[in-house]
């Protein structure tokens, strides 16, 4: 059995691992590497360690665009297999790549533009809303714990990952037919922290020989534990003291339900007062209904709540807003008011909108519930710069920042060690991917100490027989 590293090495961006066993060629995500547009849109392209019509099965861990973002591109170009994946991510991927698609259409009017000053010809998105919806056709939907034969001598069962709704860890139980020898190999997909509000914990896997494993926080922390209400309401009332607004860049797939589920307890529980909660996201509305369909995803506590109550992800005073017109009537809004908005890197979406009518108000507050890449306006605006560029002008920050990191929904550098040492069986060979290379070098230099089996961190583009 030979794996090739074709994306998330060296990097958490662009998941995508080969496998080639027993004559078939199995692809473990397919996801768009983010990054320098021009350099991204040429790898995302082209796919240089593959052709897609050579690929037999596509093996799905999770819907984040980073590991399903260019399934459409995939199969537009010539890939017919099916792809597997849990129930939850099917649906979410409708609204994800969808939503992709009008991505990569704005991208490629600012690449042309770019490309006409140079004088070099333009360019075609990755992909469209159509193709989007073709690739949605060759999905095979299988729930966790059902295994099922994918390939000669090949049997997939899906495991929790406890990262978002429907997120996986794939377990591919192999006869190979090359050397003769039962092998089970993980590959861990994104690996949820535990003790999620509404998720349940990753699952232990068993008997593991071939361990393929994310290691995107490795060497940080994370500053809160998870599931910390009383804290995130203590930052609310503070906010709330000051009579303004709170602006929460948030991503529309998991963590704006998650914010969500936390507002609708704290305040229930009376722990904050009654204002006004705005969801001003299409993509996180729609993704937001999808939650509602799936109770197989949720741990017993919100399980219980999707019987139990109309609505756990709602309340009295929450509008959900699609429409642009109702968006932009929020920058008329008096007197405090709590907006959840993406992106929650705040590099494209309606937050701009809001950051940009509000980030000069001391009265106001920004609210950061996860992490933000480097040279993002999010790590700008949280490592405490005083004036930003927001839309093409620069704006004085004199809000008030806050950072809770408690929603993360990424195993942090402690909580990857305990995932690992959980995974039972002789683990002999371990590659760490989806990290950077300083986070993938600190959490192999913390496990070797720990396990036998070789630990390597996987390389761009390399090959490995196992």
């Amino acid at each position: 059995m030979k794996i090739t590293f074709c994306g998330a090495a060296g990097t958490t961006t662009g998941s995508q691992h080969l496998l080639e066993i027993n004559g078939s060629r199995i692809l473990l995500d397919c996801g768009l590497y983010q990054g320098h547009r021009e350099k991204g849109y040429e790898i995302n392209c082209n796919f240089p360690y593959f052709e897609p019509t050579s690929i037999d099965t596509v093996v799905l861990s999770h819907a984040h665009i980073d590991h399903a973002g260019n399934l459409p591109n995939l199969c537009r170009k010539g890939f017919g297999g099916n792809i597997f994946a849990t129930f939850a991510t099917r649906d979410l991927c409708q609204i994800m790549l969808a939503d992709s698609a009008r991505i990569q259409e704005s991208d490629v009017d600012w690449l042309n533009k770019h490309n006409k000053r140079k004088g070099l010809p333009p360019v075609e998105p990755l992909y469209s809303e159509q193709d989007a919806e073709r690739c949605l056709r060759q999905f095979v939907t299988i729930n966790y714990e059902r295994p099922m034969l994918i390939a000669p001598g090949v049997k997939l069962t899906f495991l929790d990952a406890g990262h978002i709704l429907g997120s996986a860890q794939v377990l591919l139980e192999i006869d190979d037919e090359e050397d003769g020898k039962h092998k089970r190999l993980l590959f861990s997909g994104d690996v949820g922290r535990g003790n999620n509000d509404l998720l349940n914990d990753p699952a232990i896997a068993e008997n593991i020989d071939i361990l393929i494993m994310e290691s995107t926080y490795g060497g940080r922390e994370h500053e809160v534990p998870a599931g910390v209400d009383a804290h995130i309401g203590t930052v609310i009332n503070e906010a709330l003291k000051r009579k303004g607004k709170i602006f929460i860049p948030a991503f529309a797939v998991e963590r704006t339900q998650q914010i969500l589920y936390v507002l609708h307890k704290l305040f229930e529980q009376n722990i904050i007062p009654d204002v006004p909660v705005f969801v001003d996201s299409p993509l996180a509305v729609s993704a937001t209904e999808i939650f509602r369909l799936h109770p197989e995803g949720f741990n017993h506590r919100v399980y219980e709540d999707l019987f139990e109550r109309e609505n756990p992800f709602g309340f009295e005073n929450l509008t959900l807003i699609r429409a642009v017109k109702a968006s932009k009537e929020l920058n008329e809004l008096k007197g405090t008011a709590i907006i959840i908005a993406a992106s929650g890197m705040c590099e494209a979406g309606r937050i701009l909108h809001h950051l940009k009518n509000g980030i000069g108000d001391p009265k106001n507050t920004v609210l950061f519930v996860g992490y933000c890449a480097e040279n993002t306006l999010g790590r700008k605006i949280r490592e405490g710069e005083k004036e930003v560029p927001i839309l093409g002008d620069r704006y004085q920050v004199r809000a008030h920042i806050e950072k809770i990191d408690s929603f993360s929904g990424h195993a942090d550098h402690s909580e990857l060690l305990e995932y690992f040492s959980r995974i039972t069986g002789p683990k002999e060979r371990v590659f760490l991917v989806h990290g950077e290379q300083n986070a993938s070098d600190a959490l192999k230099e913390a496990l070797d100490p720990l396990h036998e089996g070789r630990i390597e961190v996987a390389v761009l583009g390399r090959e490995v027989i196992v």
